[in-house]
């Protein structure tokens, strides 16, 4: 299949997921997360859920990271470039929800890139080789290509199963790992 269809398909089952389903999903996710991935004092990035289109919640990473001496990165994102700017977080009121719905930090620190050890990235499918399926804009790909080659790049879904994408480009940053609540696969 390829992205735009995949795309939907997954957004209908994200829908299609009670609030209890939601949750444990996500309980689940972060519970895995935290079996194999050591972030005592590292600088992690993280995305905050969109909250209207059932994304996995990420404020239950967030909070035990911060707990174990992570230094939490955000982004803002520019629509007219594409691209993302990254901030590290400091205080949860100094949030907002940008025309998307996604939280972003109002300001704060910015953080290069490069400065990153690990990625959370949000997906909404993944394929046996790491390749995600997002929105389609693309901010992750640009992002993921200007972090340190030593970065780990981890995606988090609320589904356990692969997919075949069909029109993979030569942009497509490939995941490192993906944590769903069945588990944790490595690529």
């Amino acid at each position: 299949m390829d992205k735009a269809e995949i795309r939907e398909i997954y957004k209908t089952k994200r829908m299609h997921l009670s609030p209890k389903e939601l949750e444990e999903r996500s309980i689940a996710v972060v519970q895995h997360f935290f079996t194999k991935f050591d972030v005592i004092d590292k600088t992690v990035s993280l995305f905050l859920p969109i909250e209207k289109q059932k994304e996995i919640n990420t404020y239950l990473l967030l909070e035990k990271a911060m707990d174990f001496g992570a230094k939490i990165v955000l982004s803002r994102s520019n629509f007219e470039s594409g691209t993302m700017r990254h901030f590290l977080y400091e205080e949860s009121d100094g949030l907002e929800l940008n025309s998307l719905g996604i939280p972003e930090p109002k300001k704060g620190k910015p953080i290069s890139p490069d400065k990153i050890d690990l990625v959370i990235v949000p997906l909404l499918a993944i394929d046996e080789k790491g390749h995600r399926v997002g929105y389609g804009r693309g901010f992750y790909d640009r992002f993921l290509a200007k972090c340190n080659p030593n970065c780990q790049f981890v995606g988090l879904s609320l589904f356990d199963e692969f997919v075949e994408i069909s029109n993979l480009d030569r942009t497509d940053v490939p995941l490192n790992s993906f944590v769903s609540p069945a588990g944790i696969h490595r690529f």
